[in-house]
């Protein structure tokens, strides 16, 4: 049976140059960076050279990328890092309604800590609204956390109008963004958007599993929170993960290698899709076109059919979707996402999320939508029922 893969946001199928690049460090250059012989300057020039391939793509200095096991690692440490670091200066922190887990559970153990966390709401479209936010800052807020790109439904916030607000308003608050699902999406350029930390994970990326990065502006103030031997400068001890690190540093490469060819052929995909899709009765398509939504992420809801259903009806003809982020879908809940966009009742347990790369084709968005042409009428027979 042939595979369609449409799960992109959770996970990204590895280059055959990131594979071959970290099975070279697995089994030839095997060495502990931390050595002091040969095969551990090998190991040490790695790692080096990964965080210069990724902080080219950003346009900021190496020394401000410290490599992380992935995306809720590198947000925990934001979070908790700056928050413990700068809590003398205020205690308030700012983030969004539709945030991962990954934010939005760092956050609740830091409420518990006795931090406020002022939470924004968003539109139909899982856009902040810039007024609240000025509303919302204070003299003693110190962190302000907002996602580039919305993992479930692709919604884009304005980072950069953001991070104007923010340094003026609140001039000592620090401003963390989640860019998981945008790094490899946008030219991101911290230095002229005022973001002060950078999430991202390399497994979105065509990367490998396991390892990622948070970029620290130089002037930040932030704690450690994992503790031992100081590799990384202190900021992050223990043994790096040099075969990940190293095939990050490939993929971040090979991400805005021919960037704007591949922007536009992602687009092109997705706009195919929706397209397609929005023409099946029953059907509402929740992101949207053009730069408010990302060019990967397609949230789709289907009225009167469970989403756990279709999607193993979909799995049954070898396409692979999400009903949510991958990260807690072992946990099965009503998405806060779909929530706070104020997605009707019926629909909240009817949503998919196809998610696209540039390995995906237009044959195979044809064929999904041959499958769903033929299993919605039966499910909803089935179901009601």
């Amino acid at each position: 049976m042939k595979e369609i893969y449409f799960d992109n946001s959770a996970t990204t199928r590895v280059l055959d140059s990131v594979k071959d690049i970290v099975v070279k460090v697995m089994t030839e250059d095997y060495g502990n960076p931390s050595a002091r012989h040969r095969k551990g300057k090998e190991a040490e020039d790695y790692v080096k050279e990964a965080a210069e391939e990724v902080a080219a793509t950003l346009k900021v200095s190496p020394k401000e990328i410290i490599f992380t096991s992935g995306g809720t690692e590198s947000n925990n440490m934001a979070l908790i890092g700056c928050a413990m670091a700068n809590r003398r200066r205020g205690n308030h922190i700012i983030t969004t309604r539709i945030e991962h887990p990954s934010v939005y559970n760092p956050l609740i153990m830091l409420e518990e800590q006795g931090f406020e966390v002022t939470y924004l709401n968003v539109d139909s479209q899982g856009h902040i609204s810039l007024e609240e936010l000025e509303k919302s800052l204070r003299p003693d807020t110190i962190l302000v956390s907002v996602m580039y790109v919305n993992n479930e439904v692709g919604a884009v916030e304005p980072v950069e109008e953001i991070g104007r607000m923010v340094k003026t308003a609140s001039p000592w608050a620090l401003f963390h963004v989640d860019a998981i699902q945008a790094y490899g999406k946008y030219r991101i350029r911290p230095k002229k958007s005022g973001i002060d930390l950078l999430s991202v994970s390399a497994h979105k990326i065509h990367g490998p599993k396991g390892v990622g990065f948070l970029y620290v502006s130089e002037k930040t103030k932030i704690k450690p929170i994992i503790l031992g031997g100081g590799q990384q400068r202190g900021f992050r001890s223990g043994t790096e993960n040099v075969p990940g690190i190293a095939g990050l540093g490939v993929a971040a490469r090979e991400a805005y290698r021919d960037f704007d060819e591949k922007i536009a052929y992602l687009s092109g995909l997705k706009d195919y899709f929706t397209d397609k899709v929005a023409e099946i009765e029953g059907v509402k398509v929740n992101s949207k076109k053009g730069a408010e939504s990302a060019p990967q992420i397609a949230s789709v809801s289907f009225e009167g059919i469970r989403s756990e259903v279709l999607l193993h009806a979909l799995e049954d003809k070898g396409i692979y979707v999400s009903s949510g982020s991958a990260c807690s879908s072992n946990h099965p809940a009503i998405s806060g996402t779909l929530k706070g966009i104020g997605l009707r009742k019926e629909l909240l347990d009817a949503t998919l999320r196809f998610s696209f790369s540039t390995l995906n084709t237009r044959e195979e968005i044809d064929d999904c939508i041959g499958a769903l042409k033929e299993l919605l009428p039966v499910l909803r027979r089935y179901q009601r029922g």
